[in-house]
């Protein structure tokens, strides 16, 4: 696999080796002594799917306590897919790369504790995967505003008004949320 790192430190694009013919393909998605191989040395408690229409936009969100790192990935459709530094310490506070992760591509994004994250769906529909390092603490999970100025996501909705979950829509913007120390 080709791990690729971004300009945020500790958020890595990855590209898994696929093995395809006239019958379809193979990628190992998960690999423990690979990815440790690669300095991601990782302990998975919960995988969740989630399955959203066009225009869908679901964060951006991070668990204060307990973080969660994720590690992410699309196998049906395509998403765009968006880490924020929530550090406060960090000299990279508040700064976000985004890639595209697709059913084509076969990328995966590996967003670590103290990153918010959230997505937007490209294609008719995707069906995003992640896997957990902390269990979902609904009593800790925040959010910050997905079009925070302040941040500046290019979010690439090309006049599609995004749909939001009622707690997505009243996100405080990232100065006035609770990030990490």
């Amino acid at each position: 696999m080709n791990v690729i790192d971004t300009p945020l430190t500790g958020v890595k694009l990855i590209e898994p080796r696929v093995f395809g013919d006239e019958r379809g393909f193979f990628l190992e998605s998960w690999n423990a002594r690979s990815f440790a191989e690669h300095g991601l040395d990782l302990d998975f408690v919960q995988d969740n799917h989630s399955r959203s229409a066009r225009g869908v936009l679901r964060g951006l969100h991070y668990q204060l306590e307990n973080p969660q790192g994720k590690l992410v990935r699309v196998t049906a459709g395509a998403v765009f897919d968006v880490a924020v530094d929530v550090r406060r310490a960090s000299p990279h506070f508040g700064r976000w790369v985004g890639y595209e992760l697709s059913e084509a591509n076969k990328r995966m994004l590996w967003v670590p504790p103290g990153f918010a994250h959230g997505f937007v769906v490209l294609s008719e529909s995707a069906d995003f995967l992640y896997k957990c390092t902390q269990f979902y603490d609904g009593s800790n999970d925040r959010g910050i505003r997905w079009n925070d100025p302040a941040i500046g996501i290019a979010w690439p909705l090309a006049g599609i008004t995004p749909q939001l979950s009622g707690k997505d829509a009243a996100a405080p913007l990232l100065a006035d949320a609770e990030v990490f120390a």
